[in-house]
């Protein structure tokens, strides 16, 4: 059985180098052809953007009267709930472990263009969103595929091939299976407490939020996710004033080893520029989710003013979770120099927080209210994918399956659970991207002929776009 685990995760491992060497320059194409099409809205908007995710922070809320399930800012935070997860501690680590320090230097690349691409997936979201039978809104890219594509064929095809994609990554990748993994280790790592234990304890609290659908988990979101990242934040900034005259050299490395190949040092085996670019690509796509079709679905539940609104919040959300978070993680790992120790995911994050009293708890702490988070966001996703396909009906078995698989995960190697994410990640964005590529005229054209009758964001009067 132990041989035939070790098999599994080495062609899998293949499998998923393989498609991403086919994935990678495709994410490239279309986030470079969102970021023209929506006129550099990263850098343009880009203030707008915060001005707005601020006001949803301090609770102001639109004058205007929204169709939607929950607030715009629950919808933001429902979002990032599913993108700041392990992905940003865990992830980043076997980023550095697979990709040396260049990787991170391609994270950012991936979430530069990724502000434009999360922009346009929002807007699409809000745009062609529709009711369930029961009255709770519907929308993600297998609605903005079927409503907006001109050809219906084509449609027909490709909105349920999203949703079969996007049912099986929900239920097997990143958002599932790597986050219950990496909390379980943590815990392990820093207490000493029992995997299966932790599966179980984990198994537990997901399932009472997940059964009470959208409502709960925007409403927990909403609290989980400022108070997590002010936690990791504030404890992460001691690390750094610590270690603050090797903040320098982090970065060098970060920009040297983008270029030219790192060599093996202590337990870090080395890495090829090639496999640098490819690790930060896929850590990219895995932690702030743009381009891959998953967080449209949350931010069309919003009672947003317009698809612009609500799509510029997600630029916002990418911003937090790559150029803030993930960056802020690969600094103190760098800095702490515990990126060539060997250890890997969670445990080598736990490591480098070790100078730091209680600093260890807290990485424990955070992975797991990462995890939880993100367990909530993705189980949404795959839900809506699965009531796409087969009805309101599907509803609990999939919430009880999701249950099952997390517990599963959650004693499952590390490799194993995020090489798998990545097949299936891979397979989720490929639909997605087809449909921004198409849809990305229409994208435009909201965005220039809102920017053209409003001249500032405040001045919207509620006409439809």
């Amino acid at each position: 059985m132990n041989q035939f685990y070790q098999d599994l995760t080495k062609w899998i491992t293949i499998v998923s180098e393989n498609i991403w060497w086919f994935m990678l320059p495709l994410l490239f194409f279309v986030g470079v052809l969102m970021t023209v099409r929506t006129g550099m809205v990263q850098v343009r908007r880009l203030g707008t953007s915060f001005r707005l995710t601020f006001a949803g922070f301090f609770g102001k809320k639109s004058k205007l009267i929204h169709e939607g399930d929950i607030s715009p800012f629950q919808a933001l935070s429902t979002a990032l709930a599913a993108t700041i997860g392990n992905g940003n501690i865990g992830g980043v680590a076997t980023a550095l472990v697979s990709g040396g320090p260049g990787a991170i230097f391609w994270l950012w690349v991936c979430g530069f263009i990724g502000m434009a691409l999360k922009y346009s997936e929002a807007l699409l979201g809000v745009k062609f969103r529709e009711k369930h039978p029961d009255g709770t809104i519907a929308g993600g890219p297998m609605y903005y595929i079927k409503n907006g594509f001109k050809n219906k064929k084509l449609a027909a095809f490709l909105a349920p091939a999203f949703a079969v994609c996007g049912t099986i990554a929900t239920l097997f990748g990143t958002g599932n299976m790597m986050q219950s993994n990496q909390m379980t280790m943590a815990f392990e790592s820093v207490f000493g407490i029992s995997k299966w234990i932790m599966a179980v304890v984990i198994t537990v609290l997901v399932g009472i939020v997940i059964i009470g659908g959208i409502k709960r988990i925007g409403m927990v979101a909403e609290k989980v996710v400022p108070g997590m990242l002010v936690l990791f934040f504030v404890f992460g900034t001691v690390v750094l004033i610590i270690n603050i005259t090797a903040i320098p050299a982090a970065f060098a490395l970060i920009v040297k080893y983008a270029f030219t190949p790192a060599a093996a040092t202590g337990g870090f085996l080395g890495a090829s520029v090639k496999m640098g670019l490819q690790f930060g690509f896929r850590r990219g796509l895995l932690t702030n989710e743009a381009g891959l079709g998953s967080a449209p679905i949350a931010h069309a539940t919003a009672q947003t003013p317009s698809p612009v609104h609500q799509g510029l919040l997600g630029v916002c959300e990418v911003f937090i979770d790559t150029l803030a978070g993930c960056t802020f993680t690969a600094i103190v790992l760098l800095a702490t120099g515990v990126w060539t120790s060997g250890l890997d995911g969670t445990a080598m994050a736990a490591a480098s927080f070790k100078a730091v009293p209680l600093g260890q708890t807290v990485v424990a702490i955070c992975a797991f209210l990462f995890g939880y988070a993100t367990l909530l966001g993705w189980c949404f996703y795959g839900e809506q994918c699965a009531k796409y396909l087969f009805g309101i009906k599907i509803t609990y078995p999939y919430r009880i399956l999701f249950i099952i698989l997390c517990f599963i995960g959650a004693v499952s190697s590390i490799q194993l659970v995020f090489f798998l994410g990545d097949i299936v990640n891979a397979l989720m964005a490929l639909p997605n991207l087809i449909a921004l590529v198409i849809l990305s005229g229409l994208v435009s054209k909201i965005t220039k002929d809102f920017w053209k009758k409003y001249k500032k964001l405040e001045d919207y009067d509620g006409a439809p776009l």
